[in-house]
């Protein structure tokens, strides 16, 4: 049987979330969200690791987005499929130079390759109220532990979005002013600390608890994230996001992001702001091939909530 091509399974992976969801003219996943502004401003490690323009100026403005699981605009905040958080960040470097980072508040994947992500997403939808069991899902979860694991081992709700960690799915290469390649996720922390909701406390919180308190905490002050890299070692997958690396690999702090107001036009923002994880700035490569097919679903979905 031959295999799909990248633009066969971008849109599959966009016409599942459709199916699954519902098309509500927004983003096919992580329809609900809040885009916010700041700036960035790199370290010195970080002009070591790559040549990439991002690093070279004192700051630049940020653009970034957080936001909820699935492909439903009115999820509410405390629901259990609202996680993983999403957060993408784009790090305006300047023409060509931008770098868009795509991350969420688990340190992980469902599924190795785009092709097994569709598999689990066409399970997804054709496991609906009434289908007999073992469901489709329950088969594809049957050999697939690793996305038993993502739909069961998700974080508890988060107090805000500027007290969880995100963590990027896919592996990239920096590239050095000698050519050298060094092999990352990346990894975005919350300066303030982790903290999530105890199970009474989340009892009494309202359905967009998470966007009024990240306006509420920014009209009093930045929220700060640091920016690392994981460093990846011999042996370790880069073409496989299911599988995170093990804790004892090097972090390297290479930037701190200081999210600083909400945006002004949230709806014109949201029609127009797309990331693109794989289009990446001199100095940087793509090392999972599942980043070309991210991007070509991610500009299919924004085409469709046009």
């Amino acid at each position: 049987m031959p295999q799909a091509s990248d633009a066969d399974l971008a849109n599959q992976l966009v016409a599942s979330l459709r199916s699954a969801f519902g098309n509500h003219r927004a983003r096919a996943a992580h329809a609900k969200g809040i885009i916010v502004e700041g700036r960035f401003t790199p370290t010195a490690e970080g002009r070591t690791l790559s040549t990439a323009a991002i690093f070279t100026k004192p700051s630049l403005p940020v653009t970034a987005r957080f936001s909820d699981s699935t492909g439903l605009p009115d999820i509410a905040d405390t629901d259990d499929n609202a996680r993983p958080h999403g957060l993408g960040l784009r790090l305006h470097g300047g023409d060509d130079a931008n770098l868009d980072l795509v991350s969420h508040s688990f340190n992980g994947f469902p599924a190795a390759t785009a092709a097994e992500f569709a598999e689990f997403l066409k399970a997804v939808v054709a496991s609906g109220p009434g289908v007999a069991k073992p469901t489709p899902l329950d088969t594809f979860l049957a050999s697939h532990p690793i996305a038993v694991a993502f739909l069961t081992t998700q974080k508890p709700p988060p107090v805000s979005f500027a007290t969880t960690a995100y963590y990027g799915v896919n592996a990239i290469a920096l590239i050095d002013a000698a050519g050298r390649r060094t092999h990352v996720r990346h990894r975005i922390m919350p300066t303030a600390g982790e903290y999530s909701l105890d199970a009474a406390t989340r009892a009494k919180m309202g359905p967009n608890y998470l966007q009024e308190e990240i306006a509420h905490r920014l009209a009093a002050g930045p929220a700060s994230f640091d920016w690392f890299v994981q460093v990846a070692e011999a042996g370790d997958a880069l073409d496989n996001p299911a599988v995170a690396w093990p804790e004892s690999r090097q972090l390297v702090r290479v930037g701190t992001i200081e999210i600083e107001r909400v945006a002004a036009d949230q709806s014109r923002a949201d029609k127009t702001l797309v990331f693109g994880p794989g289009l990446l700035p001199a100095g940087m490569e793509g090392a999972d091939p599942m980043l070309k097919i991210r991007d070509a679903a991610y500009l299919i979905s924004m085409k469709g909530r046009q």
